[in-house]
This record gives C-alpha cells, sequence and structure tokens, in this order.
C-alpha cells in the first residue's frame, strides 16, 4: 500500500474516523472520500502525505478545525470540504498553496475572516464558502485573483463594500455570489464587463443605489436583485431591465423587495423565453401587466404582487401554458380575470386579492385541474360561484372568494373537495 497513489472510496458508506495510519501512504496524491458517513477531525497524519495534489471529503461529518498544515501540502490543486460539519477560521497557511486552483469550504459552521493571504493564491478558479457563519470584510487581495471563475461567499455575515474594479480584475468570473450578507454601497459599475458571467447573486445584503446596465452579459441565466434598497422609487429605475434582452440564456429573474419605481417596462416581453421566474413584487411599479408578458412561453413562476400595478391581466397570459405560481395581489389590478386562464392546466396557485377586479369567476378555471389554492378576496367580483371551480379536484390549500359581491347559493359540488383545508 506504501505505493498507493489514488485512493477512491466517495459514494460509499464508510462511518467512523479517517485512521491515522493513511499517514503512511506517503505517495498518495489523489484522495477521494466524497459522500461517505466518515466523523471525527481531518488526521494530523495527513501532512505526511507530501505529494497530494486532490483531498475531496465533501459530504461527510467531519468536525473539528480545518488544519494548519494542509498549507504546506504544496503540491494540492484542491481541497473540497464543503457539506462537513468544520469550524473555527479559514486558516491563513492556505495562502502558501501557489498551485491551488479550487478550494471548497460550503455548508460547514466556519467563523473567523477570510484570510487576507488567500489572495496570493493566483491560480485559485473556485472559492466556494457559502453557508457558514464567516464575518469581516472582503480582504481586497481576493478581488486580485484573475483566473477566478466561480467565486460565492452567500450565506454568511460578511461586511464592506464591493470592489470597484471587480470585473476588470476577474475577468472570467462566471459565478458571483454575495448573497445573503450584510454588504453595503453600490454595485459596481465594472459589472457590465463582466461577458462570462452566468450566475450574479447580490439578493439579500444592504446594497442601494441604481442597478447598471447589464448588456454585455449576454451569457447571464440567474439574476437576484432581491431584498435589498436598489432604486429610489421612480421612473428610470428599470431601465436595466431592458438591457438584457438580447440575453439568450436568461432562467431567473429576482428583483423583489426593493425600492424599484417607474412603470413595468413592456421591453421584458422581449426576453428570452428561455425566463423560468420572473419575481418583481414587493416594489413600486406601476403600469399594466404587459400583453407581450405571452412571449415568454417557457414561464413557470410570476410573482408580481404589492407593487402599484393597475389596468386588466392580459389575455395573453393564457399562453404562459408552463406557468405553476400566478401571484399578483396588492395592486390596482381591474377589469375581469381573462377566460384564457382556463388555458394554464398546470397552474397549481393563483393570488390576486386586493385589487379591483370585477365581473364573474371565469367557468375555465374549472379546466386548471393542478389547482391546488386561489385567493381572489376583496376584489368587486360578482356573480355565482362557478361550481367548475369547486370541481377541481386538485383543490387542497385554499379557495378564498371572501370580501366580493358574489351571490347565488354555494354549489352542491362543493362536497368535492375533501382535501380542501380552508374556504
Amino acid at each position: 500500500m506504501s505505493f498507493l497513489r489514488v485512493l477512491n472510496l466517495m459514494g460509499n458508506s464508510f462511518y467512523n474516523q479517517i485512521p491515522q495510519s493513511i499517514g503512511s501512504l506517503r505517495r498518495l496524491e489523489t484522495l477521494y472520500l466524497t459522500n461517505n458517513s466518515i466523523s471525527g477531525e481531518i488526521p494530523s497524519n495527513l501532512s505526511s502525505c507530501s505529494k497530494l495534489t486532490i483531498v475531496r471529503m465533501a459530504g461527510n461529518q467531519l468536525t473539528g478545525e480545518i488544519p494548519a498544515f494542509l498549507g504546506f501540502l504544496s503540491n494540492l490543486k484542491v481541497l473540497s470540504f464543503y457539506n462537513n460539519s468544520l469550524r473555527g477560521s479559514i486558516p491563513p497557511s492556505l495562502g502558501n498553496l501557489s498551485s491551488l486552483e479550487e478550494l471548497a469550504l460550503t455548508y460547514n459552521a466556519l467563523d473567523g475572516i477570510i484570510p487576507e493571504t488567500l489572495g496570493r493564491l493566483t491560480n485559485l478558479s473556485i472559492f466556494l464558502a457559502a453557508a457558514n457563519a464567516i464575518s469581516g470584510t472582503l480582504p481586497v487581495a481576493m478581488f486580485n485573483l484573475s483566473n477566478i471563475r466561480h467565486f460565492d461567499i452567500g450565506e454568511n455575515k460578511i461586511q464592506g463594500t464591493l470592489y470597484t474594479d471587480l470585473a476588470i480584475t476577474m475577468p472570467y468570473i462566471e459565478t458571483f455570489s454575495v448573497m445573503r450578507n450584510k454588504i453595503s454601497g453600490q454595485i459596481p459599475i465594472s459589472i457590465t464587463n463582466a461577458s462570462n458571467l452566468h450566475i450574479l447573486q447580490f439578493n439579500d445584503n444592504r446594497l442601494s443605489g441604481k442597478v447598471p446596465s447589464l448588456e454585455k452579459l449576454d451569457k447571464l441565466s440567474t439574476l437576484q436583485l432581491g431584498e435589498k434598497d436598489l432604486g429610489h422609487g421612480r421612473e428610470g429605475d428599470l431601465n436595466f431591465l431592458c438591457t438584457l434582452v438580447n440575453n439568450t440564456k436568461l432562467e431567473f429573474l429576482f428583483i423583489s423587495d426593493n425600492n424599484f419605481g417607474g412603470v413595468f417596462p413592456k421591453c421584458v416581453s422581449n426576453f428570452s423565453s428561455t425566463l423560468l421566474r420572473l419575481e418583481i413584487d414587493e416594489n413600486k411599479i406601476m403600469g399594466r401587466i404587459p400583453d407581450g408578458i405571452g412571449n415568454l412561453v417557457n414561464l413557470e413562476v410570476l410573482f408580481a404582487s404589492d407593487n402599484q400595478l393597475s389596468g386588466p391581466i392580459p389575455f395573453e397570459i393564457g399562453r404562459l401554458q408552463k406557468l405553476n405560481k400566478f401571484f399578483a395581489h396588492i395592486n390596482f389590478l381591474s377589469g375581469t380575470i381573462p377566460h384564457s386562464i382556463g388555458n394554464l392546466s398546470g397552474l397549481t396557485k393563483v393570488s390576486l386579492e386586493f385589487n379591483n377586479l370585477q365581473g364573474n369567476i371565469p367557468l375555465s378555471i374549472g379546466k386548471c385541474q393542478s389547482l391546488l389554492g386561489l385567493t381572489v378576496s376583496n376584489n368587486s367580483l360578482n356573480g355565482p360561484i362557478p361550481p367548475q371551480l369547486l370541481g377541481v379536484s386538485s383543490m387542497s390549500i385554499i379557495i378564498d372568494l371572501s370580501s366580493n359581491y358574489l351571490t347565488g347559493e354555494l354549489p352542491v359540488a362543493v362536497e368535492n373537495l375533501k382535501n380542501l383545508g380552508q374556504l
């Protein structure tokens, strides 16, 4: 065994601790222990395996701290400990690993700060330290890692501002996530030049101000800007959306819970048909939902609630045959609920309460045989409750028709809703 160079035990059911005898494998270069049930601490004798280039121990139950001696295994290219229970801080000695290309520490219980020494890892292309309890500010030196492609420090307690020349010093960046931290200031204008970006997550921080043009981000698939104080509550706040119309890969767009104002831009109708989720709720967006929303034929989720939207729900919404959830409550929507809603056979939840909707509940809603919940309370709907609605056997969460002007008897079909939680 002393001549062993590769030890691959990943994806098994091994448990207990890594034996200290692993240190006798002096020629070991690759160690795969990913996805087992291994517990205990990283053994100190691993320091004897000086030829190690790859160490993958993700998906286990490792405890204790990341040992400082790892920073002296000078051949290391990959160090992966994500999804364990490691605690303590990231050892500054890891900054000695000049060949390191991947450092994955996500989903642990790490605290302390990101050491300045990591800024010396000029070959690093993947740095993942999300979902820990890391605090302090981001070392400026980290933004000089010109080979970095995936940078994720989301879900920590990191403060401070973002580096102004972010996209210039990280020209190959594909994933940049600082979501759910305490970062303040503005989104760097230089981000407009990060043409390789696929995932950009700034949500749930303390950022404010204007969102710059995203025109060059034509590979972007996920944009998360929610839960902060972006925008000024006025016209022009949403201009950045129109810079995304040439993007052909956009799938997830989240700008909820901000201070965005102005009219719902019609350019959204020209977004790529790849878009799956559009979440603009909890802002100050005015105007109508564009008729062209029906062009987004793969849309599964549309959240537009708690804004200042007015006018009718467009008939064209019936073209969104993959729509699963439609929330537009707490607005000023008027007119009738379009009967084209019956085309949405995959619809599970509809929330339209606290608007100015009028007319009858459309009979076609009975075609929505996947519907779990419908809330249209606090509108001006009239006429009888259609028995077709009560014939939707999938309805199991809620039907809320309260505070309207509905008339007539409660249909006998209500007896069919044996799984309904609230009526």
